[in-house]
């Protein structure tokens, strides 16, 4: 069995679906394009245009908020990769929507994974992206460089994981945190299977039904305080 398929069986045993579409907060979704590269798992990041008004340089999934003509979390996330790194939805084989994750402007953000090819070229918007990387999804599970923060959302602890990876290709250290770490380390959790080489707020031998109750349970705390 190829890679891409072993990763793919593992993926949809935490495929969601519409799970958590009811939940009455504003939508948003990120795709998070996998793509095999030199025999190895590779996730596409992009660096938000300095141009932008909200988090500038800071890098991320393409995504964005729903918009009325999108019929589900795929659909939002399939436009934004189109419009910001010119990714045709036929170029996607979508696989899952992982559990979402509540953002600082308290909208509910679905992580949409899919598969590209690894002869795709990106072709950044340049007034919302500056750049475009790949970074092995292992780097996720054992990374050299990592640090966790712990910052305040609605009284409640929240920890954050902050990666910082060099690449070798392009020479530069790119700063990968916030909810973009948070939704690849979910990732490689989930297709590895493995403890990482630093704390994590799951139990992985339930990882599913512990990342539902954590998110529930921020869910319950943002509702309770809006």
């Amino acid at each position: 069995m190829s890679l891409k398929d072993k990763a793919t069986l593992q993926l949809r045993k935490f495929d969601v679906g519409d799970k958590f579409s009811h939940l009455p907060f504003t939508k948003a979704s990120v795709l998070v394009p996998l793509m095999v590269r030199d025999e190895r798992l590779c996730v596409l990041f992009t660096v938000r245009s300095m141009k932008l008004t909200r988090s500038p340089g800071e890098v991320c999934f393409p995504g964005g908020r729903r918009d009325p003509a999108d019929t589900d979390e795929i659909a939002t996330a399939l436009r934004e990769a189109k419009e910001e790194v010119g990714l045709c939805a036929e170029q996607a084989e979508v696989i899952c929507r992982l559990v979402p994750a509540i953002d600082k402007t308290h909208s509910m953000v679905t992580p949409v994974v899919a598969f590209i090819e690894d002869s795709f070229q990106a072709q950044p918007n340049p007034e919302e992206v500056s750049d475009v990387f790949y970074v092995p999804l292992e780097y996720f599970i054992r990374p050299s460089k990592y640090k966790i923060h712990q910052v305040q959302m609605l009284g409640k602890g929240i920890p954050v994981h902050f990666f910082e990876y060099d690449d070798p290709e392009r020479n530069t250290t790119y700063k990968i945190w916030g909810l973009t770490a948070h939704f690849t380390v979910f990732l490689a959790l989930a297709i590895f299977g493995e403890k990482p080489t630093f704390e994590i707020q799951y139990d992985l031998d339930n990882l599913i039904a512990s990342s539902e109750n954590s998110f529930m349970e921020l869910y319950n705390i943002t509702k309770n305080k809006l």
